[in-house]
């Protein structure tokens, strides 16, 4: 089984998060822009409540055994400061039962190395 990363990041941080990635051997990532808000509810400036707060988010299907770090590459990478901030973003971890190649037709199962499908 394939584990699929997604993360929610800041749009100033996405380059940096992807270069981190790249720069570990996981270069397979799809980018793409994102509104929303979490637990603070958006932000309130005078009488104005934006709600939709944009963000990039980062997708990527890898090597469950590369979990925990493609994951602490993204915390580290996207974390405002060294204590971190609100709106830094979320991580979603979920199963992928297989993927295929188009171009191929090829099944991945599983990757044969970090980061790097067949």
């Amino acid at each position: 089984m394939l584990t699929m990363i997604r993360a929610i990041v800041r749009p100033e941080k996405a380059d940096k998060v992807l270069a981190a990635l790249m720069d570990a051997g996981f270069p397979s990532v799809t980018k793409y822009s994102v509104a929303g808000r979490g637990k603070q509810r958006g932000i309130k400036i005078g009488d104005v409540t934006y709600d939709e707060i944009p963000k990039v988010m980062l997708m990527s299907v890898i090597n469950p055994a590369d979990k925990e770090f493609v994951i602490e590459t993204i915390m580290k990478t996207a974390k405002s400061g060294s204590k971190g901030a609100f709106g830094d973003g979320k991580i979603f971890v979920s199963d992928v039962e297989e993927a295929y190649t188009i171009s191929s037709g090829v099944r991945e199962i599983a990757f044969a190395s970090a980061g790097v499908a067949p």
